[in-house]
């Protein structure tokens, strides 16, 4: 549908959402008019697809988890991934972590892993007679906690402070963690010899979850031929750093800036209210989960060139957020209904605003 200048003597104002009657300012057929984004994402989109082109030179298919991760940086939030072994969960975030200038440590969750090995102990020095505080792997920009789920209940508790308020208390003393800090990690969901649930409030803390799922025929295929053709060579070795501190400081601070209208905020509390009233859902999703959401929209509309939020990036970000902040009904779960059916349910019977 198409708008008829000549017949209508008022200007089109696009940053108040109407028009203003101004018939001197009307332009003509021959004037092309262009709509300039008011925040610069050029570098920023250029930085994602040199981001993207790396990773992908290693890892096939995929593209949708790459792009959830790209947008949890860029809202500056963490990540579970969850898949069976073998579908590249750990060397996806390790192919993250090259590409970034950050300081990266691996944590391997184990059934005898103490809170302290992760976020530190004071440690007596002789020559100064006076305890020292020794940082744990925890203290750093990047930080993936392979098989989360294998650590005892308080190792996993350890991590509600760091992640949330991205700060550590030990012996009265607060610690403050060096930004961007993000949290990757991974677990499987068949397995559950020898491992312990992670309980909601921790689960709450992750922007997204991830469910990795196996590769199609043809990708499976690729696999083959790329591992074939690595021969002694190391996967890893050629993988190029792309995105300094200071860059994803800044394009964290841009994708802040992006544009929401007050009725695609109406879209998403109505999203998260009504896994509340849902009778599928025993447990239904917090304020946080709205806040996460609004964050995750904004990432994913600067992913896409735009410096404003749809209702398609609402929706994209909705099932991520939600579906392990969500419980399903014992009796649902009998009958095999998943969370991530119950929300696409909802996200169906909201109404899109327009």
């Amino acid at each position: 549908m198409t708008e008829e200048f000549n017949n209508d003597p008022r200007e089109i104002n696009l940053e108040k959402g109407g028009y203003t009657n101004n018939a001197e300012n009307i332009p003509s057929e021959s004037e092309n008019i262009n709509f300039t984004s008011r925040l610069d994402l050029s570098a920023l989109q250029q930085s994602i697809e040199k981001v993207k082109a790396e990773i992908n030179s290693v890892i096939v298919g995929q593209h949708k988890m790459i792009d959830q991760l790209l947008v949890s940086i860029l809202s500056n939030g963490h990540v579970l991934l969850e898949g069976v072994p073998g579908v590249a969960k750990t060397i996806t975030a390790k192919l993250l972590a090259k590409t970034l200038t950050l300081d990266f440590s691996r944590i391997q969750f184990t059934p005898d892993l103490m809170p302290s090995d992760i976020l530190g102990t004071s440690v007596f020095d002789l020559s100064s007679s006076k305890f020292n505080f020794k940082k744990g792997p925890i203290f750093s920009n990047f930080v993936l906690i392979d098989e989360i789920n294998r650590a005892p209940a308080k190792t996993q508790a350890a991590l509600f402070e760091v992640m949330e308020e991205r700060q550590i208390t030990i012996e009265g003393t607060t610690h403050a963690m060096e930004a961007p800090f993000l949290v990757i990690a991974t677990q499987n969901p068949i397995e559950q010899e020898g491992t312990y649930r992670l309980p909601e409030a921790q689960l709450d803390r992750f922007l997204f979850k991830i469910s990795i799922d196996y590769p199609k025929l043809d990708e499976e295929i690729a696999i083959l031929h790329r591992e074939n053709a690595l021969q002694d060579r190391n996967k890893l070795d050629n993988i190029m750093k792309i995105l300094s501190q200071a860059d994803i400081l800044k394009y964290q601070g841009i994708v802040k800036h992006i544009v929401i209208e007050p009725q695609l905020i109406q879209y998403i509390a109505k999203i998260v209210t009504s896994t509340r009233e849902n009778a599928f859902l025993y447990l239904g999703a917090s304020p946080r989960a709205s806040i996460a959401i609004l964050n995750a929209a904004k990432g994913f509309a600067a992913l896409r060139g735009r410096d404003f939020v749809t209702p398609e990036d609402i929706k994209e970000s909705a099932i991520p957020v939600l579906q392990h902040r969500v419980m399903v009904a014992p009796e649902r779960e009998m009958e095999g209904l998943t969370s991530e059916q119950i929300i696409k349910q909802i996200i169906d019977t909201v109404e899109i605003p327009r």
